[in-house]
């Protein structure tokens, strides 16, 4: 159910051709190299170096400064807004290393300490999961954490250690409502995505046309509302949300997000504004009473089982909606369109081979899509795989050394003292050109056959290897597995409507918004 653990990504921006199509197989990802320095060997990450046999190697300060006091702060923030990316490339460059010191936004003068060690390859950036090694207590969001008031005055799951007492009771939680929901995931998203297909083709019969986004917004909200809570929000109650929900949520999650991201506002206005001090709650107060209210008032099941890890109905609903709302329905928001731009760009024979693999499957299930039909797609789960990889909907992590510690990156081993905190790009780790070949292409079946899943453990997308298991003990997302499996169902249920499609891609507010040019059906299936 919730992407617990993960966080919301700032969004990027990813160009495309106007008509969306591609060469079928593989597409190649206007975004800068990692670095095309470092040498070609293949690193295991899997290793773990300990201090005594770092002994016997060189140990080698961390590259890097931190600049002078304040001004060096302003300076890197305005770097990073200038351009993600470039900002974590041109310091790689800098110093020849992928691991080196930098200030994170938001920074000083009211924001935390912004220091950051951050770890930019495969090699280094799994320390960030060791919780022996580094603690993940109020880093969900990097260097600040926003007002618990934003989420009724509790520290959500998300903002917790493992060794914290109530995050054994949360993560329990987010697991129970996995469970007692599992038979009810597969019809409900195909009760809600066939509503949204059949908005999207009526825009396109009347407009030639249709937007992806927006739609997609309320359908998944419909969906978790409707498997969770039993309810459609826009169903008339005392605690309806009629059609507001998607707006509600947004307003919110930006108001918490909003010192580490962009609205593409004047660089000086954004800079005096929402990345120099914490927004207000009391901004949205009233907004996310009514969200409050709706789950609240209609999650029955789920908050009637709180008491059997002894949380309180109180706090277990404002942790269920902030796992639904802010780590799910936020992560889909992302997660979704990105699929189906690589889809698209990668063009017909990619579509055909993916439609006829599933329609396949199905027929093989009597006509039904469950989760043996998803298991039997190998071509639909590799690709899935590989979108994460290229584009994972959770790019940061961060964790605040235990202990003083010595890590391994491609260049070396460097001493981390105790209580520095340390942080990772993860798109920067998952397209590492000393695990992947071609790391920047979008290759479908990357992932498929003996090598390609032996490939997944550099799969890191849920705050975890994609071949660990969340466990009460780990920052690994509760929701992982139901994340996978709803992304293989948008891409199933597609192409069960569908043969192909065409689309656009634009600027949208909050990264690039895909809207449908044609959506070709199958004569027969």
């Amino acid at each position: 159910m919730a992407v617990a653990g993960a966080r919301i990504p700032l969004f990027i921006s990813v160009a495309a051709p106007r008509n969306g199509k591609g060469n079928g197989r593989s597409v190649k990802i206007p975004k800068t190299r990692v670095c095309n320095r470092l040498p070609n060997s293949r690193a295991s990450v899997s290793e773990k170096i300990s201090q005594s046999e770092a002994g016997a190697k060189v140990v080698k300060e961390i590259p890097g400064s931190y600049g002078p006091p304040l001004l060096g702060v302003i300076r890197d923030r305005q770097d990073f807004f200038n351009g993600r990316e470039e900002f974590f490339k041109s310091r790689m460059e800098k110093y020849q290393s992928t691991v080196y010191r930098v200030n994170m936004p938001p920074g000083g003068p009211f924001f935390p300490d912004p220091r950051v060690i951050m770890l930019l390859d495969a090699k280094s950036f799994p320390v960030l999961f060791d919780t022996s090694k580094v603690e993940k207590r109020d880093l969900f969001t990097g260097t600040y954490m926003p007002s618990p008031d934003y989420t009724g005055g509790y520290r959500t799951l998300s903002y917790l250690d493992p060794s914290e007492e109530n995050h054994g009771k949360l993560k329990s939680f987010c697991f129970e409502v996995l469970m007692m929901n599992r038979e009810r995931w597969i019809p409900e998203f195909q009760r809600a995505a066939q509503e949204l297909w059949d908005v999207l083709e009526k825009e396109l019969a009347s407009h030639g046309r249709a937007g992806f986004n927006d739609a997609s917004e309320h359908m998944t909200f419909n969906f978790l509302c409707r498997s969770v809570m039993d309810r459609d929000p826009a169903a008339p109650g005392p605690a309806s949300l009629g059609g507001d929900g998607p707006s509600l949520i947004k307003k919110w999650i930006f108001f918490q997000l909003a010192p580490i991201n962009t609205i593409g506002l004047p660089r000086g206005v954004e800079e005096l504004t929402i990345h120099t001090l914490p927004l207000p709650f009391s901004l949205v107060k009233k907004d996310y009473q009514k969200l409050h209210g709706f789950f609240s008032t209609y999650a029955t099941r789920a908050l009637d089982a709180a008491h059997k890890f002894g949380l309180t109905r109180d706090e277990a609903s404002h942790n269920l909606l902030f796992n639904i709302c802010f780590n799910t329905w936020g992560g889909m928001l992302i997660l979704f369109p990105s699929i189906l731009r690589l889809l698209g760009r990668a063009g017909a024979q990619l579509h055909k081979d993916l439609a006829d693999e599933v329609r396949a499957a199905v027929r093989a299930e009597r006509g039904g899509l469950s989760m043996r039909a998803l298991e039997s797609m190998p071509l639909l789960k590799s690709t899935v795989y590989e979108v994460m990889r290229l584009e994972p909907p959770v790019p940061f992590q961060y964790g605040r050394a235990k202990q003083d510690l010595v890590l391994e990156s491609h260049e070396g081993f460097y001493k981390v003292n105790k209580g520095e905190l340390l942080g990772g790009y993860q798109p920067f780790a998952t397209r590492d050109p000393k695990v992947f070949e071609s790391p920047e292409d979008f290759l479908p079946r990357r992932f498929m056959g003996e090598q390609g899943h032996k490939l997944l453990r550099y799969v890191l997308w849920s705050n975890g290897p994609e071949t660990e298991s969340p466990s009460l003990n780990n920052k690994q997302c509760a929701g992982k597995d139901f994340v996978v499996m709803i992304a293989r169902l948008l891409v199933a249920d597609l192409f069960l409507h569908y043969d192909s499609f065409d689309m656009e891609i634009s600027a949208g507010a909050l990264g690039s918004a895909v809207s449908f040019t044609s959506l070709k059906k199958p004569i027969s299936f």
